[in-house]
């Protein structure tokens, strides 16, 4: 059965979630600062699409602070390569027209495209000014240590290239609540703005007392001209190019209610069906949970407690993989995690960097991709590799192996599921199918020595040979009288095997 099979002849609603849909993070920090990044894109869309990528998360497409800025070091949220400023006319990832390009061609195969949002802080003011402030202890925000005194800081914000186009709204100190640089005094300190109206909001992580302020000039969500230019800018993007949701950065960084407001507020306007992912960065999984509940459930969040479970274990010599998805959100909340490998801030060099030792990212990626819980996301680093940084961790075996295991969750990730999590080295699990995907799946992992699990796959599948897709193991399986299967797995190393006539077609293990 093809990719593109649906399920019935009933044509379901735009941007509904697709059968065992799976989401691509569509950079990464080192692709090419050559403005043709939605090009490069879009002329991979087709194989993109006969791997079973559904939606493409594509970086802040907005005008930053320079003009090779990446645009979460956004500057005008309205320009999305249109406007001459800051150097260039295109953005870092190219011009509006090839975006529109890139987006129209997405929507002709039926793949969303996730605009990432920044909307905790403007960088790269057109100006100075001068208002009243106050230092507070950067381990404790909450705490102020010096008198109010007036300083000078990049907070004016006029868009001179834009000239008004799409937002007449201009920028000034009052529009935020806290600055990192007195431009008078030369000085680098956290200020927080000292006008009655000037306070961090309370529902953000309580990480250093309050973690409000992150970077740059920070917006205060809660002035009604902030929150005006914001939901007016939701409904114009939504309106300019058609997306099938958002990420939301910095999601611990700014008001949970104003987030919980501005997601119904697009849902209203733009996108009943808009995916919103929010990144939480918190490695507890209650703090998720209580983000979660703020926000009534309206949102996914990318499961980082299970990120940091795959990386411990794929570092710590013969690690339970029994325990790998205790206290993770796909645990605890299954239809509201993204799970994810890895991602533009986790790799070498980044400031969240994350190490998953290479051999490890097959197994992570069977384990996000081939279950029933949650819904994966796949770095494009890990698809195509890394430009460049600090010594990244060569993967040959992910990079050729992923668009397999993409595929598969495709054509056999269906159906019941049942888990042989019993020996601390080797786990496995299968998937029984369903009636338009009847194969199934049996999927062994080791992460020490060779070994080989018995498994039940269903009588149905008597007398059958099955083999190991990933081709690690080459010798065939065949089912007994009973339904079992002795499943066997090379040395630190995971085997999906499925039917011999299931697999048989050549396109299943075409590179990109």
């Amino acid at each position: 059965m093809s990719l593109e099979a649906k399920e019935d002849s009933e044509k379901t609603p735009e941007w509904t979630l697709p059968l065992n849909p799976i989401m691509l993070q569509g950079f990464e920090w080192h692709v090419p600062a050559d403005q043709n990044h939605w090009k490069r894109l879009q002329k991979a869309l087709p194989n993109l699409k006969d791997i079973g990528v559904d939606n493409i998360w594509i970086p802040p497409g907005c005008k930053g602070m320079e003009s090779n800025g990446t645009g979460y070091d956004v500057y005008d949220l309205y320009d999305v390569g249109e406007f001459y400023q800051k150097g260039s006319r295109a953005t870092r990832w190219g011009s509006k027209e090839t975006l529109h390009e890139l987006v129209q061609s997405a929507q002709d195969l039926d793949v969303g495209i996730i605009w990432d949002t920044v909307l905790n802080h403007k960088a790269g003011a057109d100006f100075t000014e001068k208002f009243p402030a106050v230092k507070v202890d950067p381990e404790n925000r909450n705490t102020v240590i010096s008198e109010p005194e007036e300083i000078s800081a990049w907070v004016g914000f006029d868009f001179p290239g834009r000239k008004g186009k799409y937002s007449s709204m201009k920028y000034h100190y009052r529009h935020f609540n806290g600055v990192d640089w007195d431009e008078s005094r030369k000085e680098n300190a956290i200020y927080k703005v000292a006008d009655p109206q000037g306070q961090w909001s309370q529902d953000v992580s309580n990480e250093h007392g309050n973690y409000d302020y992150l970077m740059f000039a920070n917006l205060d969500q809660s002035h009604p001209e902030v929150r005006a230019d914001l939901f007016n800018w939701a409904e114009w993007i939504g309106t300019e190019f058609a997306l099938s949701g958002m990420r939301i950065d910095a999601a611990k960084h700014y008001s949970a209610a104003f987030q919980r407001d501005f997601v119904d507020h697009l849902r209203k306007t733009v996108g009943e069906n808009y995916l919103l992912v929010g990144e939480y960065w918190r490695g507890e999984v209650e703090y998720l949970l209580n983000y979660l509940k703020i926000m009534e459930g309206r949102v996914s969040l990318f499961d980082v407690p299970l990120l940091g479970q795959i990386s411990e274990t794929s570092q710590t010599a013969g690690g339970d993989l029994r325990k790998i998805f205790k206290g993770t959100l796909v645990e605890h909340s299954p239809g509201h995690a993204v799970t994810f490998v890895g991602n533009h801030d986790t790799q070498p060099g980044q400031s969240l960097e994350t190490t998953v030792v290479p051999f490890f990212k097959p197994i992570a990626y069977a384990l996000i991709l081939l279950r029933s819980q949650g819904q994966p996301c796949v770095f494009y680093g890990d698809l195509y590799g890394l430009h460049g940084g600090p010594n990244p961790l060569k993967c040959r075996s992910c990079k050729e192996r992923l668009p397999i295991l993409m595929r598969a969750r495709k054509l056999y990730a269906y159906g019941e599921q049942r888990d042989y999590f019993d020996k601390r080295n080797c786990i496995g699990f299968v998937r029984y199918g369903n009636v338009m995907y009847p194969y199934g799946l049996a999927c062994v992992i080791s992460n020490t020595t060779a070994a080989y699990k018995r498994m039940y796959v269903g009588r149905r599948h008597k007398g059958e040979e099955w083999s190991d897709i990933l081709g690690w193991c080459l010798e065939t399986v065949i089912i007994d009288n009973r339904g079992y299967g002795v499943f066997p797995v090379a040395a630190k190393s995971v085997s999906v095997w499925v039917h011999e006539r299931a697999w048989g077609r050549k396109s299943l293990t075409r590179p990109l």
